[in-house]
């Protein structure tokens, strides 16, 4: 007989050899040796006697049979060598019986003080042992299972999980999952209060190897309908779980019993839009694509309400925008609801919209657009308007696919007129909606000539323009984006419509001064300003007298001091405020008024100013020309001399009369000058400004610098001296390697005209009648020009003597 024990103290805990640990020998009664095996040295569970008497392990006698006949050596019993004519055994059941009903005994004995070592006031290595021996019960009958619920013992293992121990809160996982593993009862037993809760605390466990135990669990647990809905209802669990099944850093076997475990929360509705809402969109699609209509409609609903990702958005496109679009079909109006506001949420990225509009969304859109109030109620027809002012900011060919019954498209007439008439007899949440349709619409150039002649016909340019005066921001925004974009189309048409008396110009005008900082409302008025027709004067005229061109200067200098840089706006701002303040540079001879605000703010300053916008090429060119228009009235304004009259012995003896001599008047233009006053490029920065800019890479902004530097030796000034102006500033190569290299028509027209000036003074013509590209530039001019160009050229040639002069041989006719 062996000698009895308790729990094997000598036993290392945590160790490989724990895990194999021998429970058998963990005995409370005497154990006799009849009970235990010769072969495996355990205690027997099939004992089995064969021919001479000898008991074993019916799986041990048998592996060695076949290891004797395997190997072709006689068949002997293992105990005694001693060969044996069978292989017969005979079950020992009355040993069987035996070894059962003290096992029966020892378990009930080993239960009851697993109980007592389930106590957070034992030793670690009681509580370890304990737990190990209701794993190892539990695995060696599923019978064993209920012992351990009638037992109690769940609520105290679950108690452990609370332990200060990680080893024994590790354990304490492991055995649980070991306890519900195929029992439902078990499992029910789980769902009870807090349990479900404590697991999923250990999810976020920072110790990976308890974070693992708890997954485990959890997929054990999932398995039980009843639990889904518990495990979902705990607060950051699927969320967890979501995020471990992308984690990069997880063990392969976590993340996949996380994905499981999920798999399984699917059962449950409420989780499906949990996990969508936690970026675990498939699921919720599945059940849209393949559920009861009830089901479709509930997650048509929800997929309305989530905020999507744009990579999301197209996912969603590309799975279920076709069933979206059928559902928004359908003759019940809940469906049809739930459709749209998930279609409005999927269509709110430009690649997703054009997914939507593959998918055919545009011909049931605009006939939900244009249904009867009846047929549609309003709030559905404005979710209709955001769709499709959604779809058409993408990349589609809307002037070619069908959306009306007669193969109409987006941007025919009809159309185009019936939302015009919906945008005059809606509210202002449908009329913005409507108007964002437009100017999607108006925003490319192969529908915005369509749109463009839908307006003129109908004549709705008036009504348009009166949503400046709107009280709803986004409203009046909308309304002055599509503005813009019509202005370059319909410049006559606005202004004509803004210089009215309804007071949008006054509108536009508050807008783009309200704001420190430059916004996307006010980049869009300036630029609409700017693009009309800028020698309108009656508009520039109502512009002066309603302080326009005050807030403009103002807002420019704000801008020039750097205060509102932080708006991505400001570029397309600074370059409407400064093409909109160079509209009164094109009506000074006639209007006095803008003369004085020209000299009041200094505008000639202003511009030379912004020659230097380095970055901005448009503000360059604009300033440029507005520096040209400047100047081209110096001549018109500067203060000529006033000569003393003659004395009487000078009168009668002229030989007597001696000329003044007159200080401080301006070489080119032989009166009294000053930037602010007359405009004169002479004063100041503004010439060495403008030749630098002649080696711009933009040809447009090397125009803009010829031609404001061309009024130098324009008619009505002294030639001869602007000329000289330009050799001390350097700027004659420039302008000779801009004839030569001649990028566009106009800018060589320019150069022939200026190039032609300079060859009249006899030093620069001698020194360039040896350049043989001058001369090729000029012929190529001459040859090939416009009547005009030609004619300039000619006498350009015959500075440099490439063309004989016969006017002196041939007299005039």
């Amino acid at each position: 007989m062996a000698g009895t024990g308790s729990w094997d103290d000598s036993h290392e805990l945590g160790s490989q050899s724990d895990d194999s640990f021998q429970y058998e020998r963990q005995h409370i009664e005497p154990i006799y040796d009849a009970f235990i095996c010769p072969l495996t040295k355990q205690i027997m569970r099939d004992p089995v006697t064969l021919e001479n008497g000898q008991t074993f392990e019916r799986e041990a006698i048998e592996k060695w049979f076949n290891e004797c006949k395997e190997s072709g050596r006689k068949l002997v019993c293992p105990l005694t060598l001693r060969e044996l004519k069978t292989t017969d055994m005979n079950p020992s059941i009355a040993l069987r019986n035996t070894i059962e009903e003290w096992n029966a005994r020892n378990e009930a004995v080993q239960l009851d003080m697993a109980r007592k070592s389930l106590n957070p006031g034992c030793p670690e290595t009681d509580i370890l042992r304990a737990l190990k021996f209701v794993q190892h019960l539990c695995q060696k009958s599923l019978s064993n299972k209920h012992i351990i619920r009638n037992a109690d013992l769940i609520p105290m293992i679950v108690d452990m999980l609370k332990s200060s121990s990680r080893r024994v809160r590790c354990r304490a996982l492991e055995t649980l999952r070991v306890v519900v593993e195929d029992d439902d009862d078990n499992k029910e037993i789980m769902a009870e209060g807090d349990n479900v809760r404590t697991i999923v605390k250990f999810l976020s466990h920072e110790q990976s190897k308890e974070r693992e135990e708890a997954v485990s669990l959890l997929f054990e647990l999932s398995k039980s309908e009843a639990l889904c809905e518990k495990i979902g209802s705990v607060n950051g669990a699927i969320l967890i779980l979501v995020g471990m099944t992308s984690s990069k850093s997880e063990n392969l076997l976590t993340v996949e019993k996380a994905d499981k475990t999920l798999e399984n929360l699917e059962r449950n509705e409420s989780n499906v839009r949990q996990m969508a809402e936690n970026g675990r969109l498939q699921p919720l699609l599945t059940l849209l694509l393949e559920g009861s209509p009830e089901i479709k409609l509930s997650m048509a609903s929800y997929l309305g309400e989530l905020a999507l990702s744009n990579d999301v958005k197209v996912f969603v496109a590309r799975t279920v925008g076709s069933s979206l679009i059928n559902l928004m079909k359908s003759g019940n109006m809940q469906s049809r609801e739930a459709a749209l506001k998930a279609l409005n949420q999927v269509s709110s990225c430009e690649p997703s919209a054009k997914i939507l509009v593959d998918e055919g969304i545009l011909s049931p859109l605009v006939k939900d657009l244009f249904a009867g109030p009846n047929q549609l109620p309003m709030r559905l027809k404005e979710i209709c308007a955001t769709i499709l002012a959604n779809v058409v900011t993408s990349d589609c060919d809307f002037d070619s696919i069908p959306v009306g019954p007669n193969h109409q498209t987006l941007v025919s007439e009809d159309i185009i007129h019936n939302l015009l008439h919906l945008i005059s007899n809606t509210g202002p949440a449908i009329e913005c909606k409507l108007l964002q349709v437009l100017v999607g619409l108006t925003s490319s150039p192969t529908t915005l000539i369509g749109v463009v002649s839908a307006i003129k016909s109908s004549g709705a340019i008036n009504s348009l323009v009166q949503f400046i005066d709107a009280p709803q921001q986004d409203l009046r925004m909308a309304s002055i984006k599509l503005l813009q974009n019509l202005s370059q189309n319909m410049g006559q048409e606005l202004a004509s419509s803004l210089r009215g008396t309804a007071g949008q110009l006054s509108g536009l005008i508050k807008v783009i001064g309200e704001n420190i900082a430059s916004t996307e409302e006010q980049a869009a008025a300036v630029g609409l300003l700017a693009d009309l027709p800028e020698r309108d004067m009656g508009l520039t005229r109502q512009m002066l007298d309603e302080g326009a061109f005050e807030i403009v200067i103002s807002r420019i200098v704000m801008i020039r001091q750097g205060e509102p840089r932080r708006s991505r706006f400001v570029t397309p701002y600074l370059e409407g405020l400064v093409r909109v303040l160079s509209r009164i540079t094109f009506v000074l001879a006639d209007e006095p008024k803008a003369v004085s605000l020209c000299r009041d703010h200094d505008l000639a300053g202003i511009f030379t100013e912004l020659l230097q916008a380095n970055g901005l090429d448009n503000v360059q060119m604009v300033s440029a020309f507005a520096l040209e228009n400047l100047s081209q009235e110096s001549k018109n304004m500067t203060k000529l001399p006033e000569l003393p009259t003659p004395g009487f012995c000078a009168s009668i003896f002229p030989c007597f009369s001696k000329q003044p001599v007159m200080t401080g008047l301006c070489r080119v233009h032989r009166g009294t000058c000053s930037r602010k006053d007359t405009f004169c490029l002479l004063e100041g920065p503004a010439i060495a400004r403008l030749v630098a800019l002649l080696d711009h890479t933009n040809e447009k902004v090397v125009e803009a610098s010829l031609a404001a530097l061309s009024t130098l030796l324009d008619d009505g000034v002294n030639i001869e001296e602007g000329v000289a102006v330009l050799c001390d500033a350097e700027g004659i190569k420039p302008i000779f390697d801009v004839l030569v290299e001649k990028q566009t028509e106009a800018l060589g027209r320019r150069a022939v005209w200026v190039v032609e000036r300079l060859l009249r003074t006899e030093d620069i013509a001698y020194e360039v009648s040896g350049d043989p590209n001058v001369s090729t530039a000029l012929v190529d001019a001459f040859q090939h020009g416009d009547y005009r160009t030609r004619q300039i050229a000619e006498r350009a040639l015959k500075h440099v003597d490439k063309i004989p002069n016969f006017s002196g041989i041939f007299p005039n006719t």
